[in-house]
């Protein structure tokens, strides 16, 4: 198998197991609890990313110096974010969901200007204003539909995705040197044992009444999800550049939103379908490299 078909089943993997992950968490959550739906996942994928740590020679604990990021991570990165996820999918769509989370690279585009000085291009200020107006719009629209419990679910998404923004910042800025599943593996058993215990705190569980469908979404989110998704994601970025990998923030929402609409008949807006597209563009173009627009830019002045 060349490089190019390699690329291509490692692109379409993660738009796969990203678009079916907003579906699998709204199929746990018909008879799990949020919170120890949560935990449930991250204590299946906690194991598995321990041995492929050992397979690729990867540490499991976090460099001298820098442990205590390892229950910063834990917290800030993988219990809350991802249990404000799953407790907001409660109120909107798996598509909508999806389309809140689509908009990740733009948080982190905003988030490095602000606390890394990050310089964006003009591309990128237009991409950034134009992915914000067209997602408010979209939510404004939708909000009109669902009321009230569209603004709890909007509210719960929008703040796990600027946790997770503000965590990939700091995370460049203090812990760049940790590899990949070193970042993931402890982080994600302690954060499941956090979470156990919040949800023992706050959650009535009812083990008897989890449907075969519920624990079989936590074992998709956790065998899969969890750690294909991220190993996928993590072999894609070596494989192609950091732009190429990008694509899958405008392919996953659309994979999500059309298993939403063949499964359980929710469908956004005709206005919200075409605000998709100016939604889609301006993620993009936050990601599009500044050379390739100095490049342009060089040809068209060399036509003239």
């Amino acid at each position: 198998m060349n490089s190019k078909s390699i690329t291509f089943l490692l692109f379409l993997s993660v738009c796969l197991i990203w678009g079916t992950t907003w579906f699998a968490m709204e199929l746990a959550l018909r008879s799990i609890p949020p919170i120890f739906a949560t935990a449930l996942r991250f204590l299946l994928a906690a194991p598995l990313l321990a041995v492929m740590a050992k397979a690729f020679n990867q540490p499991l604990l976090f460099p001298k110096g820098k442990r205590q990021w390892l229950l910063i991570v834990a917290l800030m990165y993988f219990a809350i974010p991802f249990t404000l996820m799953i407790y907001g999918e409660q109120f909107i769509t798996s598509g909508l969901a999806s389309i809140i989370f689509a908009n990740m690279p733009v948080a982190v585009m905003l988030m490095s200007a602000l606390f890394l000085g990050l310089r964006l291009a003009r591309h990128q200020v237009f991409g950034l204003i134009t992915a914000v107006i067209s997602l408010c719009l979209i939510l404004g629209n939708e909000m009109q539909v669902g009321g009230e419990d569209y603004l709890i679910g909007t509210l719960s998404l929008g703040l796990a995705v600027a946790i997770h923004a503000v965590m990939y910042v700091l995370v460049q800025k203090c812990c760049q040197e940790i590899q990949v599943l070193t970042y993931n593996a402890l982080p994600c058993f302690v954060a499941s044992l956090f979470l156990f215990a919040v949800s023992g705190l706050g959650e009535e569980v009812h083990l008897d009444a989890f449907t075969r469908d519920s624990v079989a979404a936590i074992v998709y989110l956790g065998c899969i999800t969890s750690v294909g998704g991220i190993v996928a994601y993590f072999k894609l970025g070596q494989v192609s550049t950091p732009f190429q990998a990008s694509i899958c923030f405008l392919v996953f929402p659309v994979i999500a939103l059309l298993i939403s609409a063949y499964i359980n008949g929710d469908m956004l807006s005709r206005q919200s379908l075409i605000l998709m597209l100016p939604l889609l563009f301006g993620v993009l173009l936050t990601k599009v490299p500044k050379p390739l627009f100095k490049w342009r830019s060089t040809l068209n002045s060399a036509s003239h």
